[in-house]
């Protein structure tokens, strides 16, 4: 009677608990009554589940009850003894037998197989060995009974192979042991199964059975599940030896079926072929092959008869090609000796890439993709470990297996490759009524085809393709993209309005470039290898080239994309300088076609156009090489004409002056400096001029002034924009160092003469800029300027994450990934967008000619005077907004700090870096604290902004504080470069504790010349920011900082070590220690554990002798003891390993502190079950598994 009623008990709790009627006391109260019953005596629980599964309670109740079940199995099966086990066992096994024999809900059937599978995995394999006859006999006994055992079947790997915390170490081994053994037993019964209740299923629904056949249906599924659970590592040759490939490929018929069935063969599909596959993998690969290709080729055949297939036909045959790319994709190789099934196959993708349906070409796309990559790439190092498309063993024989393959990728495929391909480039959405184009029943690429990612991807892979079918078959692909280029241009001759036809147009120059390119880049061994070959093509492209010359258009777009054309051919230039002169005519000729005034609103689409040929010029010049050379001069003089006249304005002169730079590059360092002086020297007078530095830069209205004087304002936007090009363009191209010996002693950069005259005015221009945030001028700007200062919308939604903005046409983008319209350089009012395109654009490129300045040499330190530096980038530090100083240190302080020369460090570094570091801790710790305390960060870029929702502010807040915090760890990162640490000392490899001779210990300042870390340590101005910021990073959730800084953690703690600084050796034992300790509290810290350890190792070996702090801090942890302590001091001493070491130091915290590291319990590895091999038991043991990052096991360990 007690029992029975504290069953009642337990019972009315479980439905106060799930109904939500029950006021909230009363469910917490029945809550906590459960988790008393759960957390109470152990017999009491299991009788007390026991009775509420029975059938008389009601459905919640007994799962419920089950759950409980399944609950102590999970956590307290030890405290049962082994009859109790044994007994609990036997009920269980019981209650499946049971609950078959009425109509049960299907949750009920599997909670109860789950019930047994979990006593499985818990008690391993005797009783797995034990219970195995039983379920063979219940499975025997109908389709119910067969149902439930197929069930417990699946459950059983099922939580095995995804990951389970309480299934670890040896009885994971055990069990994964027995189940391999008992697959002899396992297959057999499934494969009857299958057989027995799908044939019956067959004759009852015949004989109009229909229930009965809905059981016998329900088993058939449950096997097949049962059956997909071990398809994903059991050996394959058993799978084909106990008949289950067989069995599936027969259910493939059946359209109740075959989506289950399809299922099994997209896993088996996915095997990955061992390297050292034997014949029975091969032959069992070789079946599923087979199977799956006499469906795909029915599919084929019935689809290009014309037969009406409706959407569930077009569903099974999506899931069988998805099946047959898994196949080619990984294992190739089993079928790459029988030509004629290879053919066959090859023919079969063919016919899926070219199907109609979206859905079939995607997937078979993903297959040529992956095969053509494969076949084309070199040769990989042995042991690389990665599975190709044609897998291929890796020696001597691979190009030629290769070769094999590559040759059955014919002329035919590859042209219908192509045909297809250049198609599918269209988007629906683009595709004009009116236009010329028939694609027929070819269902194009469209916004609702869900669940492919987005158009562009979808094209860029077509387009990868489309450039490995032409390396592979350059004459094909050329033949073909000239062919279809020039009939798409003759058939606008044709169309009333040409326009419409833009959109196939612009595709086919895609198309174009791509095949140029994989022509002539030098990869294809056919063009290499004949000089015929090179002949044609050019022969083909000549002709393509004589199509497009004599076009007269003058619509700005038709006059973009000829453009476009025009820069696609630049490769085939390189090849052929012969037509050079007509191209550069060609480009000059589409540029004056466009009028020019830039004051009318009504010719922005030819001010586009304008720009993008000047570009077309950069492409051509980039490709081209040394064929333009021959024609500077006329370049040159065309430009200078235009100029007089008027005609070329100051952003396209720009452009051009870029490409010139680019053709200079290819010639020498002499032609560099005489273009650069040709191209500055009208700049440098402007520049220069004392007059207007004086009119908008010497004081703090000035650039007020200045935003009034709108062609003033976008001359200079475009000298500074200029420099920046010219910084990058200059230098050494590669392949050209030897074209010309530097004419100079000192082997200067082409720009190093410049440097000292552009430099000055602009960091007075960038002073001025950075004044506008300082309160008191920032109150007195004016409307439109306030307005330009504020985040622009671009800018806020890619804080948020909101994808790719739409930008207008002639719409181009600074570093931040806000917009300009270079177009609009001389508008008589500049308005707020303007003005902030103004700002943007003076500000990033001003930082990048001051970083890449510093990154050629010595000129910068040596013209500059650090204060005036210091003066205009640091003054205004305090009332910069994050966004703005994250630009700052990237562009400019870290290539400064990388390149500072070190007799300069101390006149240059510590005056830049003190502000830098004392502004950035303090306002990341205020920021952090409020993110971390009240769940919001607080940063300046976004006071102001009202509008939006506070989820949306919250996260552009953190995303700019994140930001912030990773480019100011970066500093300390690049501190601890080796490059600028070269005399920092190194610890002997041994990891013997505490070898460190006191007598070769130094003074810090010794270290100072020669390591960054040891010159900042010396100077505490810089030293305590930094490290202050390196503590509290280690206690921020940003993971990708802490990996930052804890290469700068690492360099101080070899300082400590190496030196007789008694403060630094303070403040790596006391603050730093237990800091990293707490940073391994951090999930976030989870992939940078291991470093963690490691500088815990360095401490404690290393200080622990010389400094008391590292082991009171130990002591100090929760969990542990003083015997605990010297026994892992023990351990440590035992080993001179230092990976051992560090396994020490990671066991010993993780017991120390009751394994509340999160970062050490996130980071251990998810275990996955790879293939089983059917390796002889004493074959040779694994390698090693074990590594610092944790215990990766797989099911080759215990075979």
């Amino acid at each position: 009677m007690e029992e029975h009623g504290l069953s009642s008990n337990v019972a009315r709790a479980i439905v106060a608990a799930l109904d939500w009627n029950s006021s909230p006391d009363d469910r917490k109260a029945a809550y906590a009554y459960l988790e008393s019953i759960k957390a109470g005596d152990v017999r009491v629980l299991a009788s007390t589940s026991f009775i509420l599964v029975r059938k008389e309670w009601s459905s919640e109740i007994r799962l419920q009850a089950y759950k409980m079940l399944q609950h102590l199995v999970r956590l307290r099966w030890d405290e049962l003894n082994p009859d109790e086990r044994r007994n609990f066992a036997s009920v269980a096994v019981d209650l499946m037998s049971e609950i078959t024999y009425s109509s049960e809900e299907w949750a009920l059937k599997s909670q109860t197989s789950a019930l047994v599978a979990e006593i499985a995995r818990r008690e391993g394999l005797r009783l797995w060995q034990e219970l195995f006859p039983s379920l063979v006999s219940l499975s025997n006994k109908g389709p119910a009974q067969a149902e439930l055992v197929s069930m417990m079947l699946r459950w059983l790997p099922e939580d095995i192979t995804v990951h389970n915390e309480d299934l670890e170490g040896d009885r994971r081994r055990l069990l994964l042991r027995g189940l391999t053994d008992s697959l002899p037993e396992i297959f057999p019964l499934l494969y009857s199964l299958l057989e027995r209740h799908f044939g019956a299923a067959l004759t009852e629904a015949g004989r109009q059975q229909l229930e009965v056949a809905r059981q016998h249906a329900a088993a058939v599924t449950a096997t097949l599940n049962a059956v997909n659970a071990y398809a994903e590592w059991a050996p394959l040759p058993d799978l084909a030896k106990y008949g289950i490939i067989h069995g599936c490929g027969i259910l493939l018929s059946s359209p109740d079926f075959r989506l289950h069935a399809c299922e099994f063969f997209k896993l088996v599909s996915l095997r990955k072929r061992p390297t050292d596959a034997a014949v029975e993998f091969d032959s069992a690969m070789s079946s599923i092959f087979q199977i799956l290709m006499k469906v795909s080729g029915d599919f084929l055949q019935k689809s290009d008869s014309g037969v009406v297939i409706d959407e569930n036909e077009f569903e099974f045959a999506e899931y069988i090609c998805e099946s047959m790319v898994a196949l080619g994709s990984s294992n190739l190789q089993c079928i790459a000796a029988d030509n004629s099934v290879l053919s066959f196959y090859l023919q079969q993708m063919l016919g899926f890439f070219k199907h109609h349906k979206l859905a079939l070409h995607y997937q078979s796309l993903l297959f040529w993709l992956t095969l053509m990559r494969d076949l084309l790439s070199k040769p990989k190092i042995v042991g690389s470990g990665e599975n190709s498309a044609t897998n291929l063993a890796v020696g001597s024989g691979q190009d030629t297996e290769k070769n094999k393959i590559l040759a059955f990728v014919n002329d035919d495929i590859c042209s219908s490759i192509l045909d297809v391909s250049f198609q599918r480039l269209l988007k629906k959405e683009k595709i004009n009524p009116g236009t010329s184009l028939s694609v027929g029943t070819l269902e194009l690429w469209s916004d609702d085809f869900e669940g492919k990612g987005d158009f562009g991807q979808y094209r860029s892979r077509l387009l990868e393709l489309i450039r490995f079918v032409a390396a592979a078959k350059p004459m094909v692909a050329a033949a073909k993209v000239c062919e279809r280029s020039m009939t798409i241009i003759k058939s606008l001759f044709l169309a009333p309005y040409p326009a419409q036809e833009l959109v196939i147009l612009e595709s086919m120059q895609l198309a174009l470039e791509n095949v140029v390119n994989a022509v002539f880049d030098g990869s294809s061994e056919t063009v290499r290898s004949s000089s015929e070959v090179q002949q044609s093509l050019c022969r083909m492209f000549e002709g393509l080239l004589q199509q497009l010359l004599p076009l007269k258009w003058t619509e700005p777009a038709l006059v973009e994309v000829l453009g476009h054309y025009l820069d696609a051919l630049g490769p085939f230039l390189k090849y052929n300088p012969d037509v050079v002169g007509n191209v550069v005519n060609k480009l000059f000729e589409l540029l004056t076609s466009q009028p020019f005034v830039v004051k009318d609103p009504a010719t922005s689409a030819s001010r586009h156009a304008r720009l993008q040929i000047c570009t077309s010029f950069i492409r051509i010049a980039k490709a081209a090489d040394q064929s333009l050379l021959p024609h500077m001069k006329g370049i040159a003089d065309t430009m200078a004409l235009l100029q007089k006249e008027g005609r070329l304005l100051r952003g396209e002169h720009n452009l051009l002056g870029e490409a010139f730079l680019i053709m200079a590059s290819a010639a020498g360092v002499q032609q560099q400096l005489e273009v650069l002086a040709w191209l500055l020297e009208p700049l440098s007078k402007q520049w220069t001029q004392l007059d207007w530095q004086d009119a908008y830069l010497s004081d703090l209205t000035g650039l007020i002034r200045l935003c009034a004087d709108t062609p003033f304002m976008w001359s200079i936007f475009h000298t500074v924009t200029f420099f920046e090009k010219a910084l990058k363009r200059s230098g050494l191209r590669k392949g050209n160092i030897s074209v010309q010996t530097i004419p100079t002693s000192d082997n200067l950069h082409p720009m190093a003469s410049h440097v000292s005259w552009m430099l000055p005015p602009l960091l007075k221009l960038l002073r001025a800029i950075h004044s506008l945030w300082s309160p008191a001028v920032s109150q007195a700007l004016p409307g439109e300027i306030k307005a330009a200062m504020a985040m622009s919308d671009v800018e806020r939604a890619s804080l948020f994450g909101g994808g790719n903005v739409k930008l207008p046409k002639g719409t181009l983008s600074f570093t931040d990934g806000s917009p300009f319209d270079m177009s609009r350089e001389a508008y008589a009012e500049p308005n707020e967008a303007d003005i902030r395109n103004w700002l943007k654009g003076i500000r990033d490129s001003g930082y990048n000619v001051l970083g890449l300045s510093a990154t050629i040499g010595d000129p910068l330190f040596k013209c500059l005077d650090s204060q005036s530096v210091t003066l205009a980038l640091m003054e205004n530090i305090p009332h910069m907004e994050f966004r703005h100083l994250r630009l700052l240190v990237h562009l400019v302080l870290i290539p400064l700090i990388k390149n500072c020369p070190s007799d300069m460090w101390e006149a240059w570094l510590e005056k830049l870096l003190h502000p830098l570091l004392i502004h950035s801790q303090q306002a990341l710790s205020y920021s952090w604290s409020s993110l971390l305390q009240e769940g919001r960060a607080k940063v300046p870029d976004l006071h102001g902004i009202v509008d939006g929702s506070d989820l949306k502010v919250e996260v552009m807040e953190e995303k700019l504080l994140r930001d912030l915090t990773r480019e100011t760890c970066s500093i300390l990162s690049v501190f601890a470069s080796p490059t600028l640490n070269a005399g920092l000392p190194s610890l002997e490899p041994s990891g013997h504790v505490s070898r460190v001779d006191e007598l070769s210990l130094k003074d810090l300042a010794a270290f100072a010349p020669s390591s960054m870390v040891g010159f900042i340590l010396m100077h505490k101005n810089i030293a305590l920011p930094a490290l202050q910021i390196s503590l509290e990073a280690l206690r921020w959730t940003d993971g990708e900082a802490v990996t930052k800084v804890s290469s700068f953690c690492g360099a101080v703690i070899l300082l400590a070590i190496s030196t007789t600084n008694m403060e630094l050796r303070d403040f790596v034992c006391k603050d730093l220690f237990p800091a990293t300790i707490q940073a391994l509290t951090l999930e976030s810290n989870a992939f940078i554990s291991a470093d963690l350890v490691a500088l815990c190792r360095e401490i404690f070996i290393y200080l622990a002798d010389k400094h008391p702090a590292p082991r009171q801090i130990l002591l100090s942890l929760p969990c542990i003891t003083s015997q605990d302590l010297l026994a892992f001091e023990e351990a440590l001493t035992k080993t001179a390993s230092p990976k051992e070491q560090k396994q020490h130091m990671k066991s010993f915290l993780l017991l120390a502190t009751g394994n509340k590291l999160k970062a050490l319990a996130a980071q251990k590895s998810v275990n996955v079950i790879t293939n089983v091999s059917t390796k002889p038991r004493n074959a040779t043991p694994a390698l090693e598994s074990k590594t610092d990052e944790g215990d990766a096991i797989g099911l080759a360990g215990i075979v």
